[in-house]
Parts: structure tokens; C-alpha cells; sequence
């Protein structure tokens, strides 16, 4: 039996199956046709009267019963083999439908009869193997859309994106879409329509099984499916909006009760989470609006928004702000912006039409408290209500931003793609224009300042750089607050990208744009320290450290924690990074959310709490993923590869750095590669290979087109000279290492990092001449001293420790290498800590009571690969994330995670993370 919804394939796999089958044996084919339902036994004539090849076995006589089909298949197949295919099996009339399974399950001992179904669901069919086809994942669909349109000119990567996601895997309807579009609309020349064109045969499937429902079960669906229109995509609708729906319109309570919370009586159509009521297939909620007659669809919205009317929506808004909008009549603004925000989008639904004053109203309405995906729906359908092109333009643009600051970027994507060019040559008929003047533009730069910010996040930040330049010069005259925020995303993706110039660029522009106080002294601050105005510089970025202003202001926050690292204060960076991840989780957006959590997370680093860190890049890890922003997924994925360094172990630093690479190679994300290499060289070094070490660092740093990022290549400076002096390349880099360490202490001078006198010390020790070197490294750990930090100090001790060691001064070198052990063990960094117990073994101190036993730990009955697999799942990983990070199939990864909780006695991932955090 395959079971699925219309469109999933299901016709396509039994005709596939039944020609691989005619080489071997006859094969009966049939198809329901639902005309015939109310006929009994007219599925019986339909299969029993076609025959493999055209030919016929003859049609069955009246004589013959259901219970005898089994009988005649085995006669028809004469002992060979016979394949029987039935497709839309659920639509057969009811005897039909017993015979079949009967026969299915059943065919009598030594018969060679298959059969094939195929059916909307097994409701009719329970007991027989059921396959049930699942829609097609994203890289499917995509090898499946550009077979579709191979003929074409080109398809746009925008309405690439809206038609897969308006698809959701769905074959037929992917190839319904793509059929109806025109060239120029697949090319992004001309705005989408909306809805998509294409999917009026998926939808009529899918309303086949209406038909067949009581009247009460048909009108409460179609409430149901009307509630979610103001709803953001995928909430489902309010349960107890449908019950007072559905009493009004005179549903029986009892009915009500069954269908909306005990989960039956609706159907099958409809399951409970919660408070909330969602459809059991996605397309069934538009095919229920879809099948409905228009004046009950109306009847529908109308009776919602009576409702949302009278108890009112959630947040207050303010009457006023209406009577601001142009061409808006002030009565009207009055009688509509008394409305609740969700009252207004199922007034909206219930237009016949355009509706200028209406589209006005939702605009003006849709302003905060309300969240940012309801505004998003809302402008949606002020669009849908506008008479002229340029404003409806403008408004699908203004729906896009707030789609993508409530974290839905392929929303926002689709939403651009209804905004089409745009033109200045016309006035839109819903405006407050003056007849005869031209009009231009009402919100030019929208759509590119949005194109921008959907770019800085998941497409190549160049790109964004330049699309968010232009859009700030379009907007700087019109809109001034997103003109500012375009010239700080600008510049955002001129920093990840490692230009320089450009982000100084940026910042010029921005200095040409009036700003709040503290938004210019960020600007002037910043751009002091790269053009080496050092003092300048830190004593604007000082003034940005505590924001004026709102407290709530999650982006001044973000600024005030990227000050603080720049300045060295890395407590003022902590500090700030949690405060702006408070305010973004109280007031959002969700799609500021990930940069929150890196922010902090690297502060975190920085300060050497590298289990913080982890934590809060493990959750921005999963909330870049639920937000489609994967630039933001390198920065995290990076950020854990750092922290993987300390704490090992090294296969989940090297899974980390290569998933950092893999996303951002591609978008020439500079910062995320050079803190992944760094990475992956200070776990090598761990792991007492300092020559690769040496190897990954050494483009990095030194001059050359494969130069790291220039605010950061500078921190892997201490690394480099370590691995390179380890590996004994000092005699031919003596000249590159001395450079950089030039390089580290005009930075060091300049940075008032705490830690970097120390380094600078202790890279100079390593450096310097035998005679020499025994001072410089008791500077660097009387730096380390003033400074604090464990790890690095621990590493000078190593260092030390060695090289005492390595020139016979045993004794001595046991101080420095306990000290070591003892301080790599305090900030779990467990692949030094053995490092250094090798070190101190080798001085001749034993140290099995030091180090940590291994024996006893709960993962030392697995073997390495499961070791690994495990640590990955108490993380936090899925089965694909793991095996993305370990270069494994998922079904590898599987295997391995049962033989693990059977070998630990445990049942669920819970436990697993529970006992390795124990």
C-alpha cells in the first residue's frame, strides 16, 4: 500500500512499478474513478475488465461476488506471476474496496500475485504494509524544478525559492506552478502572482473527500481553514475561535468538542496542539477555501472578524496613527482602526475586491505591539487590496522586512518577488496624488534594503555590501532610520568579508547621515582605530559601552559589545552581549536572535569561559537554522570550533571547522575562515602536531592574497610562532615570525587587551636567544599574572616547562608543566592537559594521580567513533547534524546510536546528555 496526499507521487511509482513488471508477468491495472462510487462492485468491473496489454479476461458476469475476487486473480494469473495495481483505491465503492483487501491480504498458498495500491491513506486498508510517501527534501525538489524548467531563459533564485516553498515538496503541484508562469515571471523580469497560479488539480484532489462529509463537518472546516489566514504561516488556528465560530453558526457543542479537542469528528482532517488547530495535511487548508463557494468563504471571514471585533486582539493600537496615512478618509480610519490587527486581515479576505481605504487601515494598523509575522500577513493583504501598482509594490516590500525580522527569510523572498519593477511614471490610484503630477516611488529603496539585509545573512556578503549601499542612497531622502540601518548592514558585510576599505567606506557614508549620539560616536570610534587614530578611536568607543536611550535597544547593545572587544574590556563585552541577548528574547526581532547569541558567545571567549561559549553558540547554532541564516551558522559553527580547541575533542573542533568553511567559503566570509583555521591549528597544536599547525597559520598571517581577516588573523599571531618555533621552522621564517610578532605588539599597544602583553612576552620568548629567553618567559607569566586567564597561562607554563626540559634543567621544568596540567585541567582543555602530563611524565614526575582517569568515564566502554557520535548527540545534534560534522551518512550514525544506548543502558538522548553532564 502507498499512502499520501494528491500529488505526492503515487501514480508515478505504480506506473513505474506495473512497466518494470511486464517483462516478467501480466499486470492488472486499474484507476478508481469516483463517479462510479455509489455503483456497488463497480471497482471489481473496472480492475477485472482491462487486461495486461489491451487485452481483456472479460468483464465480470452480475453472478460474481466480492469474496470470490481472489479466485478469479488466481485463474487470470494461471500460476505465473501477476502484479495487480490500483490507484486512488480509497475512492472504490465500499464492496469493492473489502474485496480488494481481502484478496490483499490473503491470495491463497504458492500464488504468485502481487498487489500494488495506492490510496489517500490505509483508513480502508488497515493491516496490509503501508508505505507512506513523504514529500520531497528541498535538494530533491530542486533537481526536480530545474528539470521542469529547462527550457527557460533562466530561473530567478528568488522565485526559485517562493516556488519550492509554495510547492512543499509536493511533485505535482512543483510542476503545476512552474507550468503556469510565464518566461519573464521565471526570469524575476515581472512580479509573481498571487496566490501562485498552477495548483487548481492538487487543491481539487485534496477537496475530493469534502464531499463525502456531513454538512456540519464541511462548514466547521471551512472556519477552520478562514482562521488561519491571520495567522502566521504554520500557527494553525485559535481552538476556542472556532468554538464560539462554530456555536454561532449553530454546530452542536458536543460535535464541537470532538472535532476541536478530542481530536475526531472532523473527518481526520484536524488535529489538537494545545490551544492551537491545525490541518492534517498542509495544501488541505487551501483546498477547503479553494472548493468552498465564494459567498460562504465571505460568510466565513465575516463571522471571524465580528469575532476578533468584539473581544479584541492582542496589544493595543493606537486610533490615531491611521489618520497620518494619505488618502486614508478620517471616518472610515476611525470606524476600521477600531479593529483588532487579525479583525482587519479576515475583513481584508472578505473582499470581493480592491479596497484602497481597507489596505490603508491593515498598513496602518499593522505597526508594533503586533508581532512582526502578523504585520507581515497584514501587509501582505493591504497589498493584495491596493489599486496601483507602485503602492501594492510597496507594500509587498514592507511586508518582506517584517517577514524578515520574524525570522522567515523564504516568506520575505516570496514577498520581494511580488514587487516587480518599479515605476515613477504613474500615480497609484489609492494615493492622496495630485491628478495629472507624476508620482514617484512610495518607498524607493525598500526592496533592495531588504534584497541587503536577506543577503548579509545567507548570500554572499559582497554582494549585500553593494545592494545595501545603493539602497541607503535611495532611501537617506525618504527614510531616514532604514537608510541608517542599511549603511551599518553595508558595513556589517564589509567587516565579514574582511574589506577593509569598505567598511570605511561605510561608516564615511554614514557620517554624511544624521545619527543619534551614540550611533556616531560608534561610527567615529570605529573608524579612528582602522585608520590608526588610536586614541581617538578609544576614547569615542568608551563613550558607547553604557547606550543611552531605550534599554531595550538590542542593536545599540550589539554595538556596545562590539566596542568593548575592541577596546579590551572584555567584561563591558560580556556584560553588553547578555544584555542585548535579554532584550532581543523580550522584545525580538527573531531574527536578531543568532547574532545575540554569537556576539556574547565570542565575548565569552574571549574571556576564556569556553563551556558558556559552547552553550550560547550551540543555541545560536540551532536558532540560525530555524532563521535560514547559514552566514550566521559559519560565525557560530567557528565560534564552536574555537571552544572545541580547549575542550576537545579534536574531531568535533575539525567537524565544526569544516561546516565554518563549507558556508563560508562560498559567501566570502573572511572572519568566519581565518577563526576556523585559528581553530584548527590550536587544536592541532593540543594534539602535538605542530607542523600542520605551522602549515594552516602561515598563509594566514603572513602577506599574501590568502591573508586572514584583518581584525582577527592578528589573534592567531601567538599560535603561529608557537607552532612554527615547535616545528623547528625558525631558521627560514626567522624574518615572517619577527614580522608578526612586530605586527602582534603594534597591535597589542593598541588594543588594551589584557592578555596581549603576555603573549606578545611569551612570543618573544620563544624567540628569543638562549640566554634571553629564560627572562622573557618569566615577563610573560607575571603579565599572565595582572591579566588572569587560565588557558593562556597555562600554555606559557607548558612552554616554559619545555624548554627548561629541553635543555636538561629537569627539576626546574616539573614547577612550570604542574602548573600547567593543574591549569589546563581548571578550564577543562583536556587535549593540553595530556599534552602537558606527557610533558611532566617525561621530566621524571609521575603523574596517574594528577591526571584524570579515563577508566571510570561513562563513555569509555564505546569505541572512538561511537565516543564521538555521543558527545555530538548530548550536544544537541541530530542524526544529520552529527553526521554533517563527522562526514557520515546519517544511517551510520543511526547504527551507532543504538549500539551506544545499548552498551549504556539508556533510552533517549536525554539520558545520554544527562550522563555525560554528570
Amino acid at each position: 500500500m502507498l499512502a499520501a496526499p494528491p500529488g505526492l507521487g503515487r501514480t508515478a511509482l505504480l506506473c513505474a512499478a506495473a512497466e518494470a513488471h511486464r517483462d516478467r508477468g501480466p499486470v492488472l491495472y486499474a484507476t478508481a474513478a469516483p463517479a462510479e462510487r455509489a455503483v456497488p462492485c463497480s471497482g471489481l468491473g473496472a480492475l477485472l475488465g482491462v487486461g495486461p496489454a489491451g487485452a481483456s479476461p472479460g468483464a465480470p458476469p452480475p453472478g460474481v461476488t466480492p469474496d470470490a475476487l481472489a479466485g478469479r486473480l488466481r485463474e487470470f494469473a494461471d500460476g505465473g506471476p501477476l502484479l495487480v495495481c490500483v490507484d486512488d483505491a480509497h475512492v472504490w465503492d465500499a464492496a469493492s474496496q473489502a474485496a480488494l483487501a481481502f484478496a490483499a491480504r490473503g491470495p491463497g498458498a504458492g500464488s504468485r500475485i502481487s498487489f500494488l495500491l495506492s490510496a489517500a491513506d490505509g483508513t480502508a486498508f488497515a493491516g496490509l504494509p503501508t508505505l507512506h510517501l513523504a514529500p520531497l527534501d528541498e535538494g530533491a525538489a530542486s533537481a526536480l524544478l530545474d528539470r521542469l524548467a529547462a527550457g527557460t531563459e533562466g530561473l530567478d533564485p528568488v522565485v526559485r525559492a517562493e516556488i519550492l516553498r509554495e510547492a512543499g515538496g509536493n511533485p505535482r503541484l512543483l510542476g503545476g506552478l512552474t507550468g503556469c508562469l510565464t518566461p519573464d515571471q521565471l526570469a524575476g523580469r515581472t512580479p509573481l502572482p498571487w496566490p501562485l497560479p498552477g495548483g487548481e488539480a492538487v487543491l481539487a484532489a485534496h477537496a475530493e473527500r469534502l464531499d463525502d462529509l456531513p454538512d456540519r463537518t464541511r462548514s466547521l472546516l471551512l472556519l477552520a481553514a478562514a482562521a488561519q489566514e491571520h495567522e502566521p504561516e504554520g500557527a494553525g488556528a485559535d481552538a476556542l475561535l472556532l468554538l464560539r465560530a462554530g456555536t454561532r453558526v449553530g454546530l452542536p457543542r458536543a460535535f464541537l468538542d470532538r472535532a476541536l479537542f478530542d481530536g475526531t469528528g472532523a473527518g481526520g482532517l484536524l488535529q489538537r496542539a494545545g490551544s492551537r488547530v491545525h490541518f492534517a495535511h498542509r495544501l488541505a487548508a487551501r483546498a477547503v477555501l479553494h472548493h468552498a463557494p465564494w459567498a460562504r468563504r465571505r460568510a466565513a471571514h465575516e463571522l471571524l472578524a465580528t469575532l476578533l471585533a468584539e473581544t479584541g486582539d492582542r496589544g493595543a493600537v493606537d486610533d490615531s496613527r491611521a489618520r497620518d496615512v494619505p488618502g486614508f478618509p478620517e471616518a472610515r480610519a476611525a470606524r476600521t482602526t477600531a479593529l483588532p490587527l487579525a479583525a482587519l486581515v479576515q475583513r481584508a479576505c472578505a473582499a470581493s475586491g480592491p479596497d484602497a481605504a481597507l489596505a490603508t487601515g491593515l498598513e496602518a494598523v499593522a505597526v508594533a505591539p503586533f508581532p512582526h509575522a502578523a504585520r507581515a500577513a497584514a501587509l501582505a493583504r493591504a497589498a493584495l487590496l491596493s489599486t496601483g501598482p507602485a503602492l501594492r509594490a510597496a507594500r509587498f516590500a514592507a511586508a518582506a522586512e517584517q517577514a524578515r525580522l520574524a525570522g522567515d527569510p523564504p516568506l520575505a523572498r516570496a514577498l520581494l518577488a511580488r514587487t516587480g519593477p518599479r515605476t515613477a511614471d504613474a500615480a497609484p490610484a489609492d494615493s492622496a496624488a495630485t491628478p495629472g503630477v507624476a508620482v514617484t516611488d512610495p518607498a524607493p529603496g525598500l526592496a533592495p534594503y531588504v534584497h541587503g539585509m536577506l543577503a548579509l545573512r545567507s548570500g554572499p556578503v559582497a554582494d549585500a555590501h553593494e545592494v545595501l549601499l545603493a539602497a541607503a542612497a535611495l532611501l537617506v531622502p525618504h527614510d531616514h532610520r532604514r537608510a541608517l540601518d542599511a549603511l551599518l548592514g553595508a558595513a556589517e558585510a564589509a567587516w565579514a568579508a574582511g574589506d577593509a576599505l569598505g567598511y570605511l567606506n561605510a561608516m564615511n557614508r554614514l557620517a554624511r547621515t544624521p545619527a543619534d549620539e551614540g550611533l556616531e560616536h560608534y561610527r567615529a570610534g570605529m573608524s579612528a582605530v582602522l585608520e590608526d587614530r588610536t586614541a581617538e578611536g578609544h576614547a569615542r568607543l568608551r563613550r558607547c559601552l553604557a547606550p543611552a536611550g531605550d534599554p531595550g535597544d538590542s542593536a545599540a547593545l550589539l554595538r556596545a559589545g562590539v566596542a568593548a572587544l575592541v577596546l579590551g574590556d572584555i567584561a563591558a563585552a560580556c556584560r553588553a552581549g547578555a544584555r542585548a541577548l535579554a532584550a532581543v528574547r523580550t522584545a525580538g526581532p527573531d531574527a536578531l536572535l543568532p547574532q545575540a547569541l554569537e556576539h556574547l558567545a565570542y565575548a565569552e571567549l574571549r574571556a576564556g569561559r569556553h563551556a558558556g561559549a559552547r552553550a550560547h553558540a550551540l543555541e545560536g547554532l540551532h536558532a540560525a537554522r530555524r532563521t535560514g541564516q547559514p552566514n550566521s551558522s559559519a560565525h557560530l559553527h567557528a565560534v564552536l570550533a574555537l571552544a572545541a580547541s580547549v575542550e576537545g575533542p579534536a574531531e568535533v573542533c575539525d567537524a565544526h571547522g569544516d561546516a565554518a568553511m563549507a558556508e563560508a567559503g562560498p559567501h566570502g566570509l573572511a572572519q568566519a575562515v581565518t577563526l576556523a583555521t585559528w581553530a584548527r591549528a590550536r587544536a592541532d597544536l593540543a594534539a602535538g602536531r605542530p607542523g600542520e599547525a605551522a602549515a594552516r597559520l602561515a598563509p594566514l598571517i603572513q602577506a599574501g592574497p590568502g591573508r586572514g581577516h584583518f581584525a582577527t588573523r592578528t589573534l592567531a599571531v601567538p599560535c603561529w610562532v608557537e607552532a612554527a618555533v615547535l616545528a623547528g621552522r625558525l631558521p627560514e621564517e626567522s624574518r615572517a615570525l619577527h614580522a608578526a610578532v612586530d605586527e602582534f605588539a603594534f597591535w597589542a599597544a593598541r588594543a588594551a587587551d589584557p592578555g596581549a602583553p603576555a603573549q606578545l612576552a611569551r612570543c618573544r620568548a620563544l624567540l628569543a636567544p638562549a640566554d634571553e629567553a629564560d627572562a622573557r618567559y618569566s615577563e610573560a607569566l607575571a603579565r599572565h599574572e595582572e591579566a588572569g586567564g587560565d588557558f593562556e597561562r597555562a600554555r606559557t607554563h607548558l612552554l616554559y616547562g619545555q624548554w627548561l626540559r629541553r635543555r636538561r634543567r629537569t627539576r626546574e621544568a616539573r614547577r612550570p608543566l604542574r602548573d600547567a596540567l593543574i591549569g589546563f585541567q581548571r578550564c577543562s582543555a583536556r587535549a593540553w592537559a595530556e599534552r602537558a602530563a606527557g610533558e611532566l611524565r617525561a621530566a621524571g614526575e609521575p603523574v596517574a594521580a594528577t591526571v584524570r582517569d579515563t577508566a571510570g568515564e561513562p563513555l569509555a566502554a564505546l569505541t572512538p567513533q561511537q565516543q564521538r557520535i555521543a558527545r555530538c548527540v548530548a550536544e544537541g545534534a541530530t542524526n544529520r547534524e552529527v553526521a554533517l560534522r563527522l562526514s557520515l551518512s546519517p544511517r551510520t550514525v543511526d547504527h551507532h546510536l543504538r549500539n551506544v544506548f545499548a552498551a549504556l543502558s539508556i533510552r533517549s538522548r536525554t539520558e545520554l546528555a544527562r550522563l555525560l553532564s554528570s
